[in-house]
């Protein structure tokens, strides 16, 4: 994996998180005497550019070990799906990764949770060729 790609898997992975803690906070919405509506734009700003790709493993939490999942999503703008990746530092939470549907609009793909991991979380990321995404695979074997 390239450094670039590193940094724009990291860059997606920051993004989420932070707005994903923004999401926790009160919307104009909520305040004493709004009357207005927010649009879910408004709510969830659009990441940005790079990583705009949008990914959900399926099922999760996942409890067996060599399960297999199905990794679906759409690439947010990317030209289509490229490669899913998984895993730190070396140890994959995937393998026999399959893509069955490279489109943009409607990604597929098929992959086994590896023998060798345990109970936690684990990184999914899909690279859509400009876009990128992660999710987290949650585990319970």
């Amino acid at each position: 994996m390239s450094k670039k790609m590193i940094a724009v898997l990291l860059g997606a992975s920051l993004t989420a998180g932070v707005l994903g803690l923004g999401a926790g906070g009160a919307f104009a919405g909520d305040k004493a005497g709004a009357t207005s509506t927010i649009t879910t734009e408004a709510a969830a700003p659009r990441p940005p550019k790079g990583a705009r790709a949008v990914v959900q493993v399926s099922p999760n939490p996942t409890a067996r070990r060599g399960e297999e999942v199905t990794i679906t999503g759409h690439c947010g703008g990317g030209e289509k799906l490229n490669a899913v990746l998984s895993g730190f530092g070396g140890r994959p939470v995937l393998k026999n990764i399959r893509i069955l549907d490279d489109n943009p609009d409607g990604f597929v793909a098929k992959a086994t949770l590896s023998r060798e991991i345990g109970n936690g979380v684990g990184p999914v990321f899909v690279d859509c060729g400009g876009e990128a995404g992660v999710t987290l695979l949650v585990t319970h074997v």
